[in-house]
This record gives C-alpha cells, sequence and structure tokens, in this order.
C-alpha cells in the first residue's frame, strides 16, 4: 500500500521513498504473515486458520472461548490476497470481508457465506477466491498505528515508514495529512538503531515515558530482523495497536518477498498460494515468461522490458489499449515463444496480437518458428501483426512468408502499432 502511494505520486517524494518501482514478489496470506513473526517474536493476537464451516464454529468454541466462562467475541477474516476486504463484497451477495461473530452458531453461518466465494475488492475487480478464513482474538484497543518497512531505491537501502494513523486506508492519509506519515532510512550495513526506533516510536504516538514505549522499539528491531532474515522486499503493519493495559500488538500485515531470493527461503516460497493469482501470470511463469495481465484489446509479444514498455506507449499513442505486457527475453526458446502465443490467443480479452521483436541476442529466425509452430498448434484466429529487426531478420521473414500463416508485416514499431489498432 505504501509503495503504491509512492508509485502515484501521492505524497511527497523529497519527504518520503522516491523512485519506487512495482515489483513482481511473493505475497502470502494474512495467517501466514502472522505466523512468521511469531516465529520472530513479534506479538499477534491469538488465531487459527480454517477451511470449512464445521472447522469455524469448532475453533470459536473449543479454541478461542473455553467451556463454561463468558463467550468472547471472535473476528472472522477471510484469507484472499487483496487490501480492502473489509469494504469488499461477495459475488453471492454477502457483505464485507471481516465480521466480529459473537457465537459459534454466527461464525458457521458467515464462514459458509465466506468460504468458496469470490471476494470483490477496490484492489480485486474481479474477485478473488476465498478458501479460508481466519479466526482472531477481539482486542480492547485504545489507539491504532501504522508501520512498514520497505525497500527504497533514493537511500538504496531499507527504510521504516510509520503513522499515528493507523486502521484506515494509507493512501488516504497521505492525501489528507501527508505531513503525518514519517519515515527513517536504515543503513543495512548496520540495520535498525535504538535512536531509529525510539525517533519512529514517539513520531507515531507512543509515550516515552511508559512501558508501552520499550515494547514497541522491541518490536521495531525484531521486525526488521524479520524483513532482514526472510528476504522481505515490504512489511506492512496496518493496524499496529496498543491496547488499554499497554501491549503493542500486530493485528494486520501484509509481507512480500524479493523473488529473487526463492532459493534462500524455500519453505516460505512453498507456502505460494497460486489460486490467488492470474492463472495466465502462473502459466507464463512456469515457462520462464514474464507476464503481467492488463485490461487492454491488443496482446503484446515483445523481448526485453525496455522494449515492451516502448510497445505499450505506443499502441496507446495511436489509439489502442495494450492487454499485458509480455516479455520473452532475450534467450528466448520456440517451446517459450509457443506458450507465449498460447496464452495470448486463449485471452478473451485479446482483439490482435502484436509481435515486436528487435534481434540481439534473441534470434529472429526462431521467433518465426516459434511464431509459425504455435499459431498451427493453437489455431491462430485473431489478426497478427509482426516487426521483425536485428539478428537473421530477413530470415526470419523469409519463413513466416512461406509458412502460409495469416500475419500483416510492419516496417517499424509506429508502423506495428497503426496496424494493430486498426484490426480492433
Amino acid at each position: 500500500m505504501i509503495a503504491t502511494i509512492l508509485r502515484r505520486g501521492l505524497y511527497n517524494p523529497s519527504t518520503l521513498c522516491r523512485n519506487v518501482v512495482a515489483t513482481r514478489n511473493l505475497h502470502v496470506h494474512e495467517y501466514i504473515s502472522m505466523d512468521l513473526m511469531n516465529k520472530h517474536n513479534i506479538v499477534t493476537p491469538k488465531s487459527y486458520v480454517a477451511s470449512s464451516p464445521d472447522e469455524v464454529e469448532n475453533i470459536f468454541s473449543s479454541k478461542m472461548n473455553t467451556p463454561g466462562e463468558p463467550i468472547k467475541s471472535v473476528t472472522l477474516k477471510a484469507q484472499v490476497l487483496s487490501g480492502g476486504r473489509g469494504l469488499g463484497k461477495f459475488q453471492n451477495g454477502f457483505q464485507g470481508g471481516v465480521h466480529m461473530v459473537n457465537t459459534g452458531e454466527e461464525a458457521k453461518d458467515y464462514a459458509s457465506k465466506m468460504l468458496g466465494q469470490q471476494l470483490i475488492t477496490k484492489q480485486a475487480i474481479n474477485g478473488i477466491l476465498c478458501n479460508k478464513v481466519l479466526l482472531m482474538e477481539t482486542l480492547d484497543i485504545e489507539k491504532e498505528m501504522y508501520l512498514s518497512i520497505l525497500m527504497d531505491r533514493h537511500s538504496g537501502g531499507p527504510v521504516i515508514v510509520g503513522s499515528p494513523c493507523g486502521g484506515t486506508s494509507i493512501e488516504d492519509v497521505a492525501k489528507t495529512n501527508p505531513e503525518l506519515i514519517f519515515k527513517e532510512e536504515i543503513d543495512v550495513t548496520v540495520g535498525i538503531t535504538k535512536s531509529i526506533c525510539d525517533r519512529m516510536a514517539r513520531k507515531i504516538g507512543i509515550d516515552p515515558e511508559t512501558h508501552t514505549f520499550s515494547k514497541a522499539t522491541k518490536l521495531f528491531t525484531n521486525l526488521y530482523d524479520m524483513f532482514r532474515d526472510c528476504d522481505c522486499s515490504q512489511v506492512e503493519i496496518n493496524p499496529l495497536v496498543q491496547t488499554p493495559s499497554g501491549n503493542i500488538l500486530v493485528c494486520d500485515a501484509k509481507v512480500n518477498f524479493d523473488d529473487n531470493a526463492q532459493f534462500r527461503q524455500k519453505d516460505i516460497f512453498s507456502k505460494r498460494d497460486i489460486s490467488q493469482e492470474d492463472s495466465r501470470e502462473v502459466d507464463a511463469s512456469n515457462y520462464d515468461l514474464n507476464y503481467i495481465g492488463l485490461d487492454g484489446t491488443i496482446g503484446c509479444m515483445v523481448n526485453g522490458a525496455g522494449l515492451a514498455m516502448s510497445t505499450m506507449d505506443m499502441i496507446k499513442l495511436k489509439g489502442g489499449s495494450p492487454a499485458n505486457f509480455l516479455d520473452v527475453g532475450g534467450g528466448a526458446t520456440e517451446q517459450q515463444v509457443e506458450k507465449a502465443f498460447e496464452i495470448l490467443n486463449g485471452d478473451s480479452h485479446v482483439k490482435t496480437i502484436l509481435v515486436n521483436i528487435f534481434g540481439g541476442i534473441m534470434k529472429c529466425d526462431i521467433i518465426a518458428s516459434g511464431i509459425i509452430k504455435a499459431a498451427e498448434s493453437v489455431n491462430l484466429k485473431k489478426p497478427l501483426v509482426i516487426r521483425l529487426e536485428g539478428t537473421n531478420a530477413v530470415e526470419a521473414r523469409k519463413l513466416i512468408a512461406g509458412s502460409g500463416i495469416g500475419v500483416t508485416i510492419a516496417s517499424d514499431l509506429e508502423d506495428a502499432a497503426v496496424k494493430a489498432v486498426s484490426f480492433v
């Protein structure tokens, strides 16, 4: 969320992190984040995860409550990889992905309306499947705060960001009260220091004369240790709460991990839930293709991230809209090209396909062979526009010309974009 603020320019970059860009990082469910925090001595409310209404009822009655004692209410939270769950709506009409329940029967009833249903949120407008729910003890809360640690390109290392305004959208805080968002840069060679923790605790509203202050600074230290040791790219806590007794707990957390550290964090990456991801992106990743789905109608296949961005920009300039970012890389094989075509051809939103290849390491004739095989194997019916330049481009054009597949050859990128848009 805080990274979104930075990317969208909702906060003054001179006083917060600058030049933060979107990255493709592993995101795990809340219950996994909570378990990871507990392992790093970060205090969270008591909680249990469940996969069925009967299991929810049993946990409410036997684990969250003690028979014979007054019943305690429990917070029931849909486990989907999206923010804004509380304000979301399930496709069956049930409102809200976060509820307070007061009896086992109520917990079971609510869970039956959540599990197996698509939750629509402002971040997942097409809905995202809820397979699990988290039962969390309900706390008396005196104060809600915001805290996150993330990597910052400007400072060349991690920063800790905090605000006394927790429990609400941090984007809204950035719009209305940017002066209430604070950051401290962390020297990665030194780590988080006591002075950094002390300053941040004061800035988010914790009284330094209370025992809560030392608990908060200890939590900050443990959180940074987790961030470093687990190769996190972002840890976001909203809210971080203070109870009337002075305890500090993490009540909700979003944790992302650097994909480049997968070889080091095998246990964490084994918890990836592909049911929460775009099936096209999952399919592409299995073939080492860099794919991100968008909402346009022109499918793009390009080699190189910079060329892909330029291609999408040109499509927009010519009145079209890209349906995806798809970079086959500099060393793509025929098999990868075929898979790329299969993904584009199977996307119902794609009305035409634009291939823009500049051959360097990637030879154009290899791309052409993959295109021909793909067009035949997937029975391609959609208009296809191709621009090929660079290594073996002449040979590639000859291959395509003699293949018999329907294709429109473009002379340059601008010509390719114009022709692609004309088919939509």
